[in-house]
């Protein structure tokens, strides 16, 4: 089954491709089919994970799957939030992300700084889907005051996994995936796609 990926992040791609590695999945990114990304306009990261599916499908008669996730942090009211790629005002700068964070945080002691990734994942058939596959993951942890680790993307070299006492990108991809946001979303949608038939 071919599906085409509803993003243009490389870190996402990768993570999404080997969750999927054992299901029969191609998974392209719309930017390798000349798709740009869609206007993420929507007040809910469900509308903005479906207005995206909705346009990769439209443009490439593709089944598609979008991805809208991000790091809420208690302290400061749930933000990056939806704005999590674009909180430093730059779409997709992680480290100034980032610094940015760290900055707001610098006054909040450690166990104040409770957060959590939040992801929800959408399967679109074809772009006017009136069913679509919805799931959802939450990972919690907390914001560390200076990065640790070289793996992963975005966020995960401050988010601190506390149970494991390892930073997101200290983790090896396996343990991450099976704990990740991502990964527990993507096995609710693969259970709903079983059950659907």
């Amino acid at each position: 089954m071919k599906l085409v990926l509803a993003s243009s992040n490389r870190g996402k791609l990768e993570e999404l491709r080997h969750l999927l590695a054992d299901a029969g999945v191609e998974l392209v990114a719309q930017s390798d089919l000349g798709v740009g990304d869609a206007d993420e306009s929507a007040a809910t990261f469900v509308e903005n994970a479906l207005l995206k599916a909705r346009h990769a499908s439209a443009l490439t008669g593709l089944p598609a799957l979008a991805d809208d996730s991000g790091l809420c942090v208690d302290a400061l009211g749930g933000a990056p939030g939806l704005h999590s790629a674009r909180y430093s005002g730059a779409h997709g700068d992680a480290d100034a992300n980032i610094d940015k964070l760290l900055h707001e945080l610098r006054d909040v002691a450690d166990e104040d700084r409770a957060a959590h990734f939040y992801c929800v994942l959408v399967l679109v058939r074809h772009a006017n889907d009136p069913q679509p596959l919805i799931a959802e993951g939450e990972w919690r942890g907390r914001i560390l005051r200076e990065r640790r680790g070289t793996g992963g993307h975005g966020y995960d070299p401050v988010f601190l996994d506390v149970e494991r006492g390892r930073s997101a990108a200290e983790m090896p991809a396996e343990l991450k995936n099976a704990l990740s946001h991502r990964g527990k979303a993507l096995a609710e949608l693969r259970r709903r796609f079983v059950a659907r038939g």
